[in-house]
């Protein structure tokens, strides 16, 4: 993307830098694209397969708040009462309320919203059992392409097994990938009764994949 710098800052995984082109935006971290405005179908099917598929009373966390479509995205679900959005980078955070608030209509000033900053696999690891009907991860290019290693954890068997315990008996786990990841999916497998993968069709490459594991073992 050509165009200006918003604003270049110093983040808990390095440099974030947020980009305007008329009137897209797009967020960089180290150097690395991580998402823009310009599309978000496949960030927007994460959460809506997600709460087509939870019970009630439709309690969802979303690990990574991005550009702020996912939320959106789950504000609008008729089955979504409550969104717990948790995001490590105060930039992001502060960027959403500012000048990506009006692409998402100011998802953040919503009441069933509860935003923290704070490490997703730390909030999922010391929820309380049966916390959430759905969880959904957005917080990197996927578990084979990391923002950061830290975030490798989520993704393990340890990581998986974590977020499993945190949802109810029915619940679902959403994660986020910019390719398919079969590893992933086995070990999912092991954790739910039933795991799929959507793909969303992109220009070039591998498409973006969301792997949904539903009723935990």
């Amino acid at each position: 993307m050509t165009g200006e710098v918003v604003e270049r800052t110093s983040g808990l995984a390095g440099e974030l830098v947020l980009r305007r082109d008329g009137e897209h935006h797009e967020i960089v971290a180290n150097g690395v694209f991580l998402m823009d405005t310009r599309g978000g179908s496949s960030e927007r099917l994460l959460v809506s397969a997600a709460a087509d598929r939870m019970p009630p009373p439709g309690r969802m966390l979303i690990g990574g708040l991005g550009v702020g479509f996912s939320l959106a995205a789950a504000l609008v679900h008729p089955a979504v009462t409550a969104v717990e959005v948790v995001e490590r980078e105060a930039a992001v955070i502060r960027w959403n309320r500012g000048p990506l608030a009006a692409l998402h209509g100011d998802a953040l000033a919503d009441p069933r919203v509860a935003v923290h900053e704070a490490d997703v696999a730390d909030r999922i690891a010391t929820a309380a059992p049966a916390s959430f009907d759905a969880i959904c991860l957005d917080t990197d290019n996927g578990p084979d392409w990391l923002v950061s290693p830290a975030n490798a954890r989520l993704y393990t068997d340890s990581g998986l097994a974590a977020a499993a315990r945190s949802l109810t008996p029915a619940g679902v786990l959403a994660v986020w990938s910019a390719a398919p990841s079969p590893a992933l999916v086995a070990r999912m497998g092991g954790l739910f009764v039933d795991v799929m993968t959507l793909e969303v069709p992109v220009a070039r490459g591998a498409p973006d994949v969301v792997v949904l594991g539903r009723q935990p073992r």
